[in-house]
């Protein structure tokens, strides 16, 4: 006797697991990928909107992922942005206090061999040697930070530079990302994107090649036999 066919309104299309990402290297965002400072960056930006007469709370929308100095050229352009800019590193080098790390952070990075991952990050070196310490995250041996580029994200100059450091190519590459802004900037630097939802949503980050709530969610794997070092899956 034939079994009875489901209904069309009963199917579902088997689940397929996302290809993995495999890569030579990888490169990190700090904020929100490895470090959570949400709470030192709206209190730092949220007095220095006080200082310049801004709404904290629109101004907050406008400042992650981004270089400081391009914030403040854009929202205060009649302001000289360098002195302005010492002000914030005051107040984000000091304000650490309750910077933790994103799960799973330090242990895949604890994973990852020293040559094959750096931080591209939109703040100062000084601030962003501060939350790593803080975090308890490595210093990694290769920081590219917002005064080693003329451009900060959405252009792709940091994560070029970062991949030219490490001595592989763009192709090689994936990017952890956090905000629209990063992420524009590693697809335009032809890498490929696994995408964290610690501080947007996964429609404002798309398209991107693995999304994950943070790193514990993220499967790493190393091989040699295969001609890529790195292998990056999404958990079960």
């Amino acid at each position: 006797m034939l079994r009875e066919r489901a209904s069309a309104t009963s199917w579902k299309p088997p689940y397929i697991a996302p290809m993995p990402l495999l890569a030579n290297a990888m490169l990190f965002d700090l904020d929100g990928v490895l470090a959570d400072s949400t709470a030192s960056v709206n209190r730092s930006w949220s007095a220095w909107a006080r200082r310049v007469g801004l709404d904290p709370v629109e101004l907050l929308a406008k400042v992650h992922g981004r270089r400081a100095i391009d914030t403040v050229r854009a929202v205060r352009p009649e302001l000289d942005a360098e002195e302005e800019l010492d002000f914030l590193i005051g107040l984000e080098t000091t304000d650490n206090d309750d910077v933790v790390p994103i799960p799973g952070a330090r242990e895949l990075l604890r994973s990852l061999p020293a040559d094959a991952w750096a931080v591209v990050t939109s703040g100062i070196r000084v601030v962003a040697a501060a939350r790593l310490t803080a975090a308890g995250i490595p210093l990694p041996q290769i920081i590219v930070s917002a005064e080693s580029v003329a451009r900060g994200k959405p252009d792709p100059e940091g994560y070029l530079l970062g991949a030219e450091k490490l001595g592989v190519t763009p192709g090689e590459c994936v990017v952890v990302e956090d905000a629209p802004a990063g992420a524009a900037a590693a697809r335009a630097a032809g890498m490929r994107l696994l995408a964290l939802t610690t501080t947007h949503a996964e429609a404002d980050l798309q398209p991107a090649d693995l999304v994950a709530a943070d790193l514990s969610h993220v499967v790493l794997h190393l091989s040699n036999g295969s001609g890529a070092r790195l292998e990056l899956r999404a958990k079960d």
